[in-house]
């Protein structure tokens, strides 16, 4: 019996070149729609139970991030509920995924996926809260909702809080962060959470991206545009999400603004700062340290060594989400990176860094936020 592959699904992507041998299977990730990145893959083996197999994603070596490769391991899953690590290997040019299927059918991915239905599940369910608004602040470019919450009472005496995630659609561990958040928040017997809705509302767009997410794009949009190359002049024809967050944001204020990501090559939770952007002072500075310092002791998994290069003074790039805002806004604005391998820090053999991590993450920020709020 033939193996069987699939990708024709929410977020799937796959090519299949060779699937004859069970250990040899040749495949290629397919790009980004309209975009030369790739990255990003998800896919499903089918009448595969007790065969060993070998995965070889040809053009692995032509990919966005060559180094998200090195010590990366592929994510399986039987139920899609729950992703385990698979032996993963790359030489260069292609990577290799091995398996024993324990079940007729598999799924692979390169990170716990987050489907446009559990999108749905999330800002639906959460809506059902009397402290929560769902809106729709405007439309993709293929027509779907841009989802909006607020949590909050709306009272415009309070701090300003915005949390956005996924801008990035193939950085699913975004989404599964905002999971975390927002389920806390809704929380009725959270201490953190009531006490920080007592001093500010929180704006949060769960998926910048929803398009890409559900095409199986890495990094853009639909029209091959990568969001957060776009904060300094966006557009309703190529980026509506940011056009639409950004006027939204202009008409409720914003005192603190948390970009989340996932990073291909770091081991490692980090922030990015906004060091570099020219109105960045003394009062930004103590708010970053007292922020990233407080985190990482609600929740060791964030760390301040290891992260990208700071900005030279008045050299941040104002074209990228956090930084652009930081500078309209004069406010505290950081960009939150999540890894696809493991935490090496704290490192989870049978998982690596997982939607279960990014979740108690999420979670996480409430005590953190709330320990800084009155100084925003």
């Amino acid at each position: 019996m033939s193996i069987k592959i699939s990708s024709t699904f929410d977020a799937g992507n796959i090519e299949v070149v060779n699937a004859e041998n069970p250990a040899d299977v040749q495949l290629k990730i397919r790009k980004d729609t309209n975009s030369d990145f790739l990255q990003w893959f998800y896919f499903r083996l089918q009448d595969v139970k007790d065969q060993s197999l070998k995965l070889n994603l040809l053009n692995a070596g032509d990919a966005a991030y060559t180094d998200g490769w090195d010590n990366y391991q592929a994510r399986a899953s039987y139920d899609r509920e729950t992703w385990f690590q698979i032996p993963t290997t790359y030489d260069g040019s292609t990577l290799s995924l091995e398996l024993t299927a324990e079940h007729d059918s598999v799924y692979i991915a390169y990170f716990s996926p987050f489907s446009y239905e559990q999108h749905l599940d999330l800002v639906n369910s959460a809506q059902l809260s009397p402290k929560c608004t769902l809106e729709c602040i405007g439309h993709t470019t293929q027509g779907r909702p841009i989802d909006f919450l607020r949590i909050g009472d709306g009272d415009k005496s309070k701090k300003k809080l915005w949390v956005i995630a996924r801008q990035h659609p193939g950085e699913t561990m975004a989404e599964w962060f905002m999971l975390g958040l927002i389920d806390r928040l809704l929380d009725e017997e959270d201490a953190s959470s009531l006490s920080l809705l007592k001093k500010a509302n929180l704006y949060l767009v769960p998926n910048m991206n929803i398009d890409g997410s559900i095409l199986g794009n890495l990094r853009v949009n639909a029209n091959g545009i990568n969001y957060n190359r776009e904060w300094a002049e966006p557009s309703i024809e190529n980026s509506p999400e940011v056009y639409y967050t950004k006027e939204k944001m202009r008409e409720t204020g914003v005192d603190f603004v948390l970009d989340v990501h996932g990073d291909e090559g770091l081991p490692y939770c980090f922030l990015s700062g906004i060091e570099g952007i020219p109105s960045f002072n003394e009062k930004l500075s103590r708010l970053t340290d007292s922020f990233i310092t407080n985190w990482m002791a609600f929740n060791p998994d964030m760390q301040n060594d290891h992260g990208y290069p700071q900005n030279e003074s008045g050299k941040a790039n104002l074209q990228i989400g956090s930084k652009n805002l930081g500078e309209e806004f004069h406010c505290l604005s950081q960009t939150l990176e999540m890894p696809f391998k493991q935490n090496d820090n704290i490192p989870d053999t049978e998982l690596g860094w997982s939607s279960e991590r990014s979740i108690k993450l999420g979670e996480s920020l409430v005590p953190t936020i709330l320990s800084i709020v009155e100084d925003l």
